[in-house]
């Protein structure tokens, strides 16, 4: 009688890939007992991409198990990621051209201005010029000429309080834990993974929604 011969497969959520055949090393953590099971397994063929432009894939690990099963019908998968799976395929990166930096300045104009909006009209509303006004005058007991310590300090605060809070100044990073950007972006790529897997099953069942 035959021994079976545990696979350990650990799938991520989305693996990003830039060549156009995705093998299953490209997708998922893979261990074995039998190196040579194992070397087999990393090599199993998921797709070959046919499209140029970007697009995201989605896997199901019950695909993978069928085709471990035919290269060992021995073979016992035990699943310690995801049931279901996206390949992201990224072409090849382009060298930069003068469009991409003219999208990039539009985009850092527009949030510069965008911001610097957001604070004036927040401190209109708060009317924060008439209480430092007020402030001043009631230490000073002389009126205010509209730049004073409190405007600069005010000013510095800001500064300091959004690099703190955000964390993040050109490469460099304050502390090690992640920003509240970088923390918002995870979230949202990670609904955005589970929105297309549910998507693609809803199509594979025949349900979808409009």
């Amino acid at each position: 009688m035959s021994s079976t011969t545990t696979v350990y497969l650990k799938p991520e959520k989305n693996s990003e890939v830039h060549d156009k055949d995705v093998f299953l090393s490209q997708a998922a953590k893979v261990w074995c007992r039998d190196k040579a099971l194992e070397s087999k397994c990393k090599a199993i063929k998921l797709m070959t991409i046919h499209d140029e432009k970007e697009n995201r894939y989605v896997c199901s690990v019950l695909d993978v198990v069928e085709k471990i099963q035919k290269l060992d019908a021995n073979a016992e998968v035990t699943n310690l990621g995801e049931m279901d799976f996206i390949i992201d395929y990224q072409p090849k990166v382009r060298r930069i051209g003068a469009a991409d930096w003219v999208k990039t300045a539009a985009v850092c104009l527009i949030v510069f201005f965008g911001a610097a909006f957001a604070i004036m009209t927040f401190n209109n509303d708060g009317s924060v010029a008439e209480i430092f006004k007020d402030v001043y005058y009631l230490v000073m007991n002389e009126e205010s000429d509209g730049i004073t310590v409190l405007e600069v300090g005010y000013s510095i605060g800001l500064l300091a309080g959004v690099l703190i809070f955000f964390n993040h100044f050109g490469k460099r990073k304050l502390t090690t834990d992640p920003t509240p950007i970088e923390v918002q972006m995870r979230i949202y790529e990670d609904e955005v993974d589970t929105t297309i897997i549910k998507n693609a099953s809803r199509k594979e069942s025949g349900i979808d929604v409009r």
